[in-house]
């Protein structure tokens, strides 16, 4: 039977991804499909599941900036936005049992209120799945969602907890305490090296505050969240998140399968399911419009809407437990799942063309946008240089101490995380903080003296992104960048980057060159 999961899935996501779709949508059609043939999942596939939901948050709070949590843009636009959708679901369940629509009629204001909390919820799972496959994770809209969607989750672990007999018990309170022991994990992965050690020493500590949570009467997966956001920040934090990429993606497989699982539909619960993916459009308005007044920019607004528009497994969870207490039918629970299996798809597609929308919809967009600007969001310019620098990670900081120091050149660094772009501001680098796949930016940049624009991006989507920007914006000089695989390097090629190194073949011979340079430079002093 594993075997026969890991076969369909492998084929719907394979073929998926042909038509230029994530492998997330491929996922959900195996799961439906295998439940329509009579397929009966095993334990293994529920433990799969929660596994890769586990590893998700983990690394999710291994990346979390804790104080943005505290922005009136994060907590604002989460509650501000679930706030609106309960109510405008409310008034919408009423009215269609009202016009006796099957399983809305005989809905309460208490059974409509909590379908209008169940569909509040945007999906963790689906929204960081998208950000990481475009790169965004750390993009001023990227973190705004991963905000707004901790701030979901904490609202639905306190539901759960009061909607269960089961209460946290007095021994939670001891939890707070738990920052105090930040030194000791931190130790743990300095400890554990670089090899296999250091992503088993993470799934030690995810499980650790899973356990921990549950002892006390609370929800294992905020434990693993709240272990991981102690550990942000700290030097191997990042090496950690990366070294648990890999298992939390395949773990992640068996959850989108699982949906598939939930329950097998009548005809006329898929009308509903469609009735409620109908409303997706809503609510990614909403959030669009009530990001905006809170002076978000346009773009950041517009980019954040489109990656929350999807309903949440937390909202299987809602109507689990109203279910279990009687107050909503069980046939909710599938139309839920059908909602949630339907979001997901229309959520892949249209993020697959975010940036297209805006590009094609932006005087529109930018209409919408507050006369202030919070802090981050302001634009900063690149001075007097001729060459700028997108990416300011170890190959790109190297690349600008080259130049400045070795040929004199006038640089500037365009780094999108903005606590990169400060820690290398600190070693005294001129490097700004913006996002070069922001067409605004670009619009309030000189790009005439410009001689040179180097991508030392890692994603190459990302690069071809941002040389349609730069183009568009009037620029024709020169153009270099990086790659990691051969046919990488031919697409960048073949979209006009001027020059493109193979990352890993040429460490080798900047690795040799450097060497022989020393190594004349020691002869040359002998001979003296």
């Amino acid at each position: 039977m594993d075997y026969l999961w890991v076969a369909v899935a492998f084929v719907c996501g394979f073929l998926v991804k042909q038509i230029k779709l994530p492998p997330l949508v491929g996922y959900l059609a195996a799961g439906f499909g295998l439940h329509a043939l009579g397929v009966v999942p095993e334990d293994s596939l529920e433990i799969l599941s929660d596994l890769g939901v586990t590893l998700l948050l983990f690394t999710i709070g291994l990346k979390l900036d804790i104080k943005s949590l505290f922005k009136v843009e994060i907590w604002g636009g989460a509650t501000g936005h679930m706030a609106a959708i309960i109510a405008l679901t409310t008034v919408n369940c009423l009215f269609f049992a009202y016009l006796g629509i099957v399983y809305f009629a005989g809905l309460d204001m208490a059974a409509a209120a909590l379908i209008g909390f169940a569909v509040s919820f945007s999906s963790t799972v689906c929204a960081v799945k998208i950000l990481e496959e475009r790169g965004e994770l750390r993009t001023r809209h990227g973190q705004v969602a991963i905000g707004i969607l901790i701030i979901q989750d904490i609202a639905a672990v306190i539901f759960v907890t009061l909607a269960t007999d089961k209460s946290p018990s007095w021994w939670a309170l001891a939890l707070l305490a738990l920052p105090l022991a930040r030194p000791f994990m931190s130790k743990i992965l300095e400890k554990s090296g670089h090899g296999e050690l250091l992503p088993l020493a993470g799934f030690f500590l995810a499980f650790t505050g899973g356990e921990l949570f549950e002892l006390v009467g609370l929800k294992a997966h905020l434990g693993a969240l709240v272990f991981a956001m102690l550990l942000s920040g700290t030097g191997k934090a990042r090496e950690l998140a990366n070294s648990l990429m890999n298992f939390k993606d395949i773990f992640l497989i068996g959850f989108f399968l699982s949906i598939g699982f939930t329950a097998l539909p009548a005809v006329d619960m898929l009308g509903v399911a469609l009735i409620m993916a109908l409303a997706l459009p809503i609510k990614a308005s909403l959030f669009f419009l009530w990001l905006t007044r809170l002076k978000l920019r346009s773009r950041s607004a517009f980019l954040t809407a489109l990656s929350l528009t999807n309903y949440s497994e937390f909202g299987l969870i809602v109507c689990s437990a109203s279910v279990m207490h009687g107050l909503l039918a069980k046939e909710w629970l599938v139309i839920m799942a059908l909602a949630v299996a339907l979001s997901f798809v229309f959520s892949s597609i249209i993020n697959a063309y975010a940036h297209n929308f805006y590009a094609r919809w932006r005087k529109l967009i930018k209409r919408f946008e507050h006369a202030g600007r919070l802090p981050e969001d302001q634009f900063s310019h690149p001075g007097d240089a001729t060459i700028l620098i997108i990416g300011m990670g170890r190959v790109g900081s190297g690349a600008y101490d080259t130049l400045r120091d070795n040929q004199g050149k006038k640089v500037c660094g365009i780094e999108v995380i903005k606590d990169r772009a400060e820690a290398n501001q600190k070693e005294g680098r001129n490097v700004i903080s913006a996002d070069a796949e922001d067409p605004d930016f670009w619009e309030h940049i000189d790009l005439k003296p410009i001689d040179l624009i180097m991508f030392a991006m890692p994603n190459y989507r990302d690069i071809l992104e941002v040389l349609k920007q730069i183009r568009q914006a009037g620029y024709h000089g020169k153009t270099a960048g990086i790659v990691k695989y051969e046919d990488h390097r031919e697409k960048l090629r073949e979209a006009g980057v001027d020059v493109v190194f193979n990352f890993y073949q040429k460490a080798g011979t900047g690795f040799a060159d450097e060497t022989i340079h020393i190594l004349e430079a020691e002869q040359g002093r002998m001979r003296e």
